[in-house]
């Protein structure tokens, strides 16, 4: 059945702070959060594997929640709730807050240089 193109989901800034906060949550359910700490393990804190193997995991948790709101169940949703958010970020310190942690939920911790590995200068 073919159908007109998708219009863009539109949120206000307080649709998107909910919106945000349910995906934020989304990777606290015990399924989720497992799913994520599988995935992770997995990469072995290799960024190409975190690529390969965690951020499908994240994009399903947040397209579970996002599809909801008008975007659709395809990675290109996230995306562009993605650049949505970036554009509230700007605007609204409590969405750039949220966006920060929802970043810490995906982004590995960065490591720590070993013990005197330190940089010297030539």
């Amino acid at each position: 059945m073919a159908s007109a193109p998708a219009q863009q989901p539109t949120l206000t800034v307080e649709q998107a702070r909910v919106v945000l906060s349910e995906v934020i949550q989304a990777f606290s359910v015990p399924e989720n959060a497992a799913r994520m700490e599988e995935a992770r393990e997995s990469a072995c804190n290799d960024m190409g594997k975190m690529l390969q193997l965690v951020l499908p995991v994240a994009t399903q948790i947040q397209q579970e929640v996002i599809k909801a709101y008008g975007f659709n169940n395809e990675g290109e949703g996230v995306l562009k709730f993605a650049r949505l958010v970036k554009m509230y970020e700007t605007q609204d310190p409590e969405i750039a807050a949220m966006s920060i942690k929802l970043k810490s939920l995906l982004l590995p911790p960065l490591s720590t240089p070993p013990i005197g590995g330190a940089i010297t200068a030539s």
